[in-house]
């Protein structure tokens, strides 16, 4: 990267998009500045400390390991620098609700026989989607999310022509892609749940994204040290030691282009940075931030727009163990389509839920005291629900419920710290539109060029990270994102010094 010379550089947010886009333009030579607005960082990354008790509040898988190995290797760095990984087998457990179970392994043979123990002829059909999926997932990455393609002009590439019949191909929605290999309703789900972590649904998800099946499935799963939160830490002792400066507590009320550069203002301060880069939600910066004539889409716009889901959280700790689950578990109904029609067609809470459950005491014993397990489970819901306390605690009894009946795990009598975090609280703490637990979906109106743009169109100097942007939702899309950002930032200083 060129130097940017002692330029400042104001960075609005630090979650793992702003986190990225520090190191990179810290590194570059730029004076740069995280404000941050709750009281630690990490954003959705957050993490809840009580009673001996510590839980990632959101975030909690770590996959795509090549591309954190990328981004600290941009610094001479590698993830053991400041975390250890422990490989994770199971990969994740399955509990169906008709009482059928399995687990998912990195044992490809193993994987083999647990899908032709299901359909005949899976197992070859497994070989050749995961075949498929590694052939698409190396070309998407090193084509696609790698190189930052979000403007038109960007597309208008050799390399990308060449590529393209593979996009072409993968238009349409994942359930016809799956289907195109699997009869079987459970190997369909097994091969689209990671969709949840792209906020989409099996029916209104790009293809494209078969790729998650070689991340989970050949990549693997792991557990970082101290979970994501150890992450978080890792990237900010990084940024120390290039010279980024964080603020905690120092929530943006406004950000405003000046003849020189910008005002950003918080609560306690006025600071005038050259350059700024918001990793805040990007709808609340554009509406509630910049003044109306910085904006670069309307009410309208944003309005518009097919937000991933939401979430309804309870953090438990409880005592003992609890030997059915896995580190990560998935319940599931036979058929989920149901509960993705009541977070994209019909909002409602879940009559019939899918939700996952988390338990990182059964990889570290830190997490919770001695003879006591920590565990969150977690039910996607549809962004913007009404969340109010009644409706939480019987929509708790009836998860604690549904746990108790198809994992034979009952929680109920041996909780002893209990919290819940929901549709409001991710608003509210985050700024998150509609309550959003991961930003835009990545369906096919909302995918590659189709997402807001790294750079306001609106504002010279104006840049924006994160879940909203390219390449789009989860922890490694997000520290590209950084670098994408970054990147645009020294291309423009670049343009305007030489």
């Amino acid at each position: 990267m060129s130097d940017l010379d002692g330029t400042t550089v104001a960075v609005v947010g630090g979650g793992f998009g702003g986190l990225s886009a520090a190191c990179y333009l810290a590194d570059a030579g730029a004076d740069v500045r995280v404000l941050e607005k709750n009281e630690q960082f990490g954003g959705r990354a957050s993490r809840l400390e009580t009673e001996g008790f510590k839980f990632d509040m959101g975030p909690s898988w770590y996959l795509m390991p090549d591309v954190f190995e990328r981004f600290f290797a941009k610094f001479d760095k590698q993830p053991s620098d400041y975390y250890e990984l422990e490989q994770l087998d199971p990969h994740y457990r399955i509990f169906f609700k008709d009482g059928d179970s399995c687990d998912a392994r990195g044992d490809h043979e193993y994987m083999r026989d647990l899908f032709e123990s299901y359909e005949p002829g899976a197992s070859e059909a497994f070989d050749k989607y995961l075949e498929t999926s590694q052939r698409h997932y190396e070309t998407a990455m090193e084509k696609f999310v790698y190189e930052d393609r979000s403007r038109l002009r960007d597309w208008i590439d050799p390399d990308v022509v060449r590529a393209a019949p593979i996009g072409l191909r993968l238009i349409g929605s994942m359930q016809g892609h799956v289907e195109n290999y699997f009869d079987h309703p459970k190997l369909q789900q097994i091969m689209q749940y990671t969709l949840v972590f792209l906020g989409g649904a099996p029916r209104n998800t790009p293809a494209l994204y078969n790729i998650m099946s070689h991340v989970d499935f050949n990549l693997g799963v792991y557990y970082p040290e101290g979970g994501l939160g150890g992450v978080v830490d890792a990237m900010v002792d990084l940024g120390e030691e290039l010279g980024v400066t964080y603020e905690t507590d120092s929530e943006v009320t406004g950000i405003s282009r000046s003849y020189d550069g910008f005002v950003v203002e918080t609560a306690d301060d006025v600071s005038r940075p050259d350059r700024v880069v918001v990793n805040a939600d990007y709808a609340h910066a554009e509406r509630e931030l910049l003044p109306e004539h910085e904006r670069q889409y309307d009410d309208d716009y944003w309005e518009s727009r097919t937000y991933a889901p939401s979430a309804f959280l309870i953090y438990l700790g409880v005592e003992g163990d609890v030997e059915e689950l896995a580190h990560h578990t998935l319940v599931l109904p036979t058929d989920w389509d149901e509960h993705f029609e009541q977070i994209f067609e019909v909002p409602g809470w879940p009559e019939d839920p899918a939700y996952y459950v988390c338990v990182p005491s059964k990889t570290d014993d830190s997490v919770a005291p001695e003879g006591h397990s920590n565990l969150f489970v977690l039910v996607p819901l549809a962004p913007g629900l009404p969340d109010g306390q009644r409706r939480r605690d019987q929509y708790r009894d009836r998860i604690l419920a549904d746990l108790a009946e198809h994992t034979g795990v009952d929680l109920r009598d041996r909780i002893v710290v209990e919290e819940q975090f929901s549709v409001s609280d991710f608003a509210e703490r985050y700024n998150a539109t509609q309550g959003t637990a991961l930003g835009l979906a990545h369906t096919l109106r909302q995918t590659a060029l189709l997402r807001p743009s790294n750079r306001s169109s609106a504002v010279d100097g104006l840049y924006f990270t994160g879940s909203f942007t390219t390449p789009g939702i989860g922890v490694p899309m997000c520290l590209i994102s950084g670098e994408h950002t970054a990147n645009a930032l020294l291309e423009d200083y670049a343009a305007e010094s030489g």
